[in-house]
């Protein structure tokens, strides 16, 4: 008698086993809306960097597409180039202001574009890089040339005080149309796009007195077109100057010294 009675007990010590499989199954439902919450808080700059690093590559078939800026009211839309050197996803910011300190900056940008009657010549986008500031080249440069305008002084002038505030690093890219060009003073449109790049940047250092070490220039030829090279109207558009107050210093380069620790390497003659 006394061994049943041993046994009985023996059976009904522990949870019974219908709720060892309820608490897994608990737990496995639990685990699963955790992952779903954990998937719905990417980092979003993360991403869209991740994005950007495809485009190009075949790998996205939506090809590049405009960035778009937080909500303003005007010049919210960012052009893509065929050649992708100024390829971004398009993006909403409204949730990344207080992450990324160009946002505020873009803004600033805008107002003060706006305030000296500058959005006419001068069109302002948030790109993945940084804030361009695209000044159409028939205001710059009379056609095939690389000689400042007077108009291209005074409008280089009115964007001093503004680059000079900024504490970024700033590249100036010349662009110029697919028509060839072959001279003594440019042999190709890398020459001519070159040039008008360090000229604009001259006027800035010699004439306006701001630092040279902010400064990079960069000529990128006929090759990164926002609009195809078909029609006289096109042409324009793809002759152009882009100022880029940079998100990331353009001159930095890291290398590993003989420890191994990461060290930055200053550039020399």
């Amino acid at each position: 008698m006394s061994r049943n009675m041993r046994k009985k007990q023996s059976r009904e010590e522990g949870a019974p086993l219908w709720m060892v499989t309820y608490s897994d199954l608990v737990t496995l439902v639990l685990v699963f809306f955790i992952l779903l919450y954990s998937f719905s808080i990417i980092d979003i700059i993360k991403f869209q960097r991740f994005i950007a690093s495809f485009q190009g590559a075949g790998i996205l078939s939506m090809g590049p597409q405009p960035l778009e800026s937080p909500p303003e009211p005007e010049s919210q839309d960012i052009t893509s180039t065929e050649g992708g050197f100024q390829d971004a996803k398009q993006m909403d910011f409204s949730d990344i202001i207080e992450e990324n300190p160009l946002v505020e900056v873009y803004h600033m940008v805008l107002d003060y574009i706006e305030e000296h009657n500058l959005a006419n010549v001068v069109d302002v986008r948030f790109e993945v890089r940084g804030i361009a500031l695209e000044i159409k080249d028939k205001i710059l440069f009379d056609s095939a040339k690389a000689k400042l305008t007077p108009n291209a002084k005074e409008v280089l002038a009115h964007l001093e005080p503004l680059l000079r505030d900024l504490p970024y690093m700033i590249s100036v890219e010349g662009h110029t149309d697919n028509r060839p060009i072959n001279n003594k003073e440019f042999p190709s449109n890398w020459e001519l796009s070159t040039a008008r790049a360090l000229n604009v940047v001259r006027y800035f250092i010699e004439e306006l007195g701001l630092e040279p070490q902010r400064f990079a220039v960069v000529g990128l030829g006929e090759y990164h077109p926002v609009v195809p090279n078909d029609s006289p109207e096109n042409w324009q558009l793809n002759r152009r100057v882009v100022i880029v107050v940079n998100a990331e210093n353009p001159f930095k380069s890291e290398v590993l010294d003989s420890d191994g620790k990461d060290t930055e390497r200053k550039s020399g003659n």
